[in-house]
């Protein structure tokens, strides 16, 4: 039996102990044991060999080793079924799916041996101090958008757009699109958030064209109310009386920065298992992982309860939820919509309203509605993927200039 320099020290150790040139308290220094585990090496000890300072364990089935084959079905699933997952998800799937009670740690000696690298690539992290988390759910939710190849060249380009709860790192809301980060995608979430949950008090987000104005033009009338007319989506937090707070750097929204380092790296794979192709298949994976992310990585609250704030009755969260313009009524009782003529039915009294402002809603569910201050004149179906585009290029000169809440930042002026 091979014997290991550090046993044959060992070796030596004891047998001056039993001689007595050392007392059991030295050998015990000399060793790092305790006194008892020196008096059973003693116990142990043969002078005719070495054999006896071998543990008795040696060579024995653990009881908490790998059956046998095991180990190979672990580094077969890697290769063919679960590929690109990294140690931790793929020890996940073994204990959930495959019913392998196995040690990341395991998993990770098994892929190493055979040569399959983690794709977790780990690098020295710098100095950071974290921001402390709000105290109770519905304080503060962050939001953010990752446009990836989330199919792996199976299907097109999606984009994720995700709300998350500050104090218990919960999703709240996420869903796929095929259009890029906008303005409906941002409000359609908020709005299953504030379905579900209610209004929350504050929204962490970033300097994205969705949320504020990031252009130097200022109309006549920004200039004398001193502010710029906000984005739809600031528009709607400011009706919603939701804060909104405007994060410098990706850093300062570390949180969901590391919930998208989870998503891409764990979803990835999930869609890859499904061999998700679409939109709709995405959005399915998608579901399923957020349930399983929410469980696994979900905090509990510093403060039991909830700040999410109940709708009031009164509010139309459709005309809150919409894209909003405003527009001058012609003589005519003609609205002027991009290249649509919009014609207001007549008054119930007979009465115009020739030289009046209306608001102009263009909902979620692909409705525009008509405003007269809180007076509702009409509606017709008109599909969102519509846009108002430029206006007349010869309006009435007696048109007053109207305000517009613009789409993304762009200037006021060009969403006439």
């Amino acid at each position: 039996m091979d014997v290991s320099q550090r046993e044959l020290q060992r070796v030596k150790v004891i047998e001056n102990a039993v001689e007595g040139r050392l007392t059991v308290l030295e050998a015990g220094e000399l060793l790092g044991l305790s006194e008892r585990q020196v008096k059973r090496l003693k116990a142990r000890y043969e002078p005719s060999g070495v054999d006896w300072v071998k543990h008795g364990n040696l060579g024995s089935k653990k009881p908490w080793g790998l059956g046998k084959g095991i180990g190979e079905r672990i580094v077969e699933l890697a290769r063919e079924v679960y590929v690109g997952f990294n140690d931790c998800h793929l020890t996940d799937k073994l204990v959930e799916v495959e019913k392998i009670e196995v040690s990341r740690e395991t998993v990770r000696r098994l892929l190493r041996a055979e040569g399959l690298q983690s794709p977790q690539k780990r690098r020295a992290r710098k100095y950071r101090s974290r921001r402390e988390r709000k105290a109770q759910m519905g304080m503060m939710l962050l939001t953010d958008a990752s446009r990836e190849d989330w199919l792996e060249g199976r299907g097109p380009a999606l984009t994720l757009i995700g709300y998350q709860d500050d104090a218990t790192s919960r999703v709240v809301a996420a869903r796929f699109q095929l259009e890029y980060e906008d303005t409906l995608g941002y409000m359609r979430r908020l709005r299953e958030v504030v379905d579900e949950q209610g209004i929350p008090l504050s929204l962490y987000r970033d300097q994205h064209g969705t949320f504020q104005r990031n252009d130097e033009h200022w109309t006549i009338e920004e200039q004398l109310a001193g502010r710029q007319t906000p984005t739809q989506m600031g528009r709607v937090l400011e009706e919603l009386g939701i804060e909104s707070i405007r994060a410098l750097s990706p850093q300062a929204k570390g949180r969901i920065e590391r919930m998208w380092k989870t998503f891409q790296d764990r979803l990835g794979s999930e869609l890859r298992l499904d061999g998700a192709k679409t939109l709709d298949e995405a959005n399915v994976v998608l579901e399923r992982f957020v349930g399983e992310y929410n469980r696994k990585f979900g905090v509990a609250a510093k403060q039991a309860g909830s700040m999410f704030r109940r709708v009031d009755r009164r509010l139309n969260l459709d005309r809150v939820f919409s894209l909003k313009y405003e527009r001058t009524v012609g003589r005519d009782h003609v609205i002027q919509f991009g290249s649509r003529s919009i014609q207001l039915p007549p008054a119930n009294n007979g009465t115009g309203y020739a030289g009046k402002i209306v608001e102009l809603s263009h909902q979620l569910n692909g409705e525009l509605h008509v405003w007269l201050g809180e007076r509702h004149l009409m509606k017709q179906s008109l599909p969102l993927d519509y846009t108002p585009g430029q206006a007349p290029k010869r309006p009435s000169a007696r048109t007053k200039k109207p305000r517009i809440y613009v789409l993304g930042g762009r200037p006021a002026t060009a969403a006439r």
